[in-house]
């Protein structure tokens, strides 16, 4: 095991997919001058014709990234999760949709990196968490890793399937450290999660939370404090939202009949409300108290560094609905 980063966990995951895979290339905004990211190093090492500089134009090199999708090649797209919304006609209906409208003859193997910084004073333009968006429309799959290890075998996972996939990297987490097994460690020779596996990053009876993205901290953050007062919090990181799985979630459920949901996106039609619908509707008669949501609020990002840290999910606001629920 090595101890990284999560930010260096992505690049380990690039550099092997492009050194296995001649027909995985590299595109984003200045990413042959980047510094620091999981694009540092990518042009020395493989050159231009398989690293490129894109004009800012997203939906221009969105659309290049798709249609080479569509005649073999292997594209990783770099963006901020904000600057998607300049490329929604190529996301929404080419991309989602292509497969299924030229009746499963099309394969677009694309996976777009959408990095998502905020709460770092970016305000509204610039802080955005829109993978809610992402799980309402049908042809993608949607990854948001919060670990290291997750971030590279996820990505690594999502360069090899054969439909857009989106991973949602949350720029907070960018310099976690945590443990991450050399190639010669697994079975296989290569770190490989599948997609729809939820990871239990901390068991407990009392009270289930089901955490998206950095939330993941904080909840880790609120289990242990509340281990301190007795109670033993479940902590579940579904690690992919599509395909998302249910079993898990609904097995713990079963088990503490409690839950709290810690989301970063907007609190309406979030990550969090969908499996909060799916825990109401198939483990309706296993919920001891009402479902609790701590989401962002349903504001725009402010740019003022005292307002912005009150929109966000917090250790505090999830012990505050762990010990609601358990009061209920």
């Amino acid at each position: 095991m090595r101890n990284i980063m999560y930010a260096e966990a992505l690049n380990e995951a690039i550099k092997e997919e492009m050194t296995r895979d001649d027909s995985v290339y590299y595109m984003g905004e200045d990413v042959r001058a980047s510094i620091y990211g999981a694009s540092k190093d990518l042009f020395d090492m493989y050159g231009e014709k398989r690293v490129w500089d894109t004009p800012l134009s997203e939906n221009g090199f969105f659309g290049a990234a798709i249609g080479s999708s569509l005649v073999g090649m292997r594209p990783i797209v770099e963006t901020l999760t904000s600057f998607m919304w300049v490329a929604m006609d190529q996301l929404v209906s080419q991309a989602a949709k292509m497969k299924y409208m030229f009746g499963g003859q099309a394969t677009l193997p694309v996976t777009f990196r959408a990095v998502m910084y905020y709460g770092g004073n970016s305000a509204a333009h610039h802080s955005d968490r829109s993978y809610p968006m992402f799980m309402n429309m049908p042809g993608f799959k949607v990854i948001i890793p919060s670990t290291p290890e997750d971030a590279k075998g996820l990505l690594k996972t999502s360069v090899r399937d054969d439909d857009p996939c989106i991973i949602f990297e949350d720029g907070n987490l960018g310099g976690l450290r945590g443990n991450v097994p050399d190639n010669d460690e697994i079975d296989g020779g290569e770190l490989i999660i599948p997609f729809g596996k939820a990871k239990i990053m901390k068991e407990g009876s009392d009270c289930t939370v089901i955490a998206v993205a950095a939330s993941t901290v904080e909840a880790m953050k609120a289990a242990q404090e509340m281990e301190k007062e007795g109670v033993s919090v479940e902590v579940i990181d579904p690690r992919t939202l599509v395909p998302l799985d249910k079993e898990a979630i609904l097995k713990s459920v079963s088990k503490t009949g409690r839950v709290v949901l810690a989301d970063p996106a907007h609190k309406v039609c979030s990550a969090a409300s969908e499996i909060a619908s799916i825990i109401a509707e198939e483990a309706f008669w296993d919920l001891q108290a009402p479902i609790i949501k701590v989401a962002s609020e349903q504001v725009h990002i402010p740019f003022s560094p005292a307002l912005e840290p009150l929109v966000y999910p917090n250790s505090e606001k999830i012990v505050n609905a762990i010990k609601k629920t358990i009061e209920s």
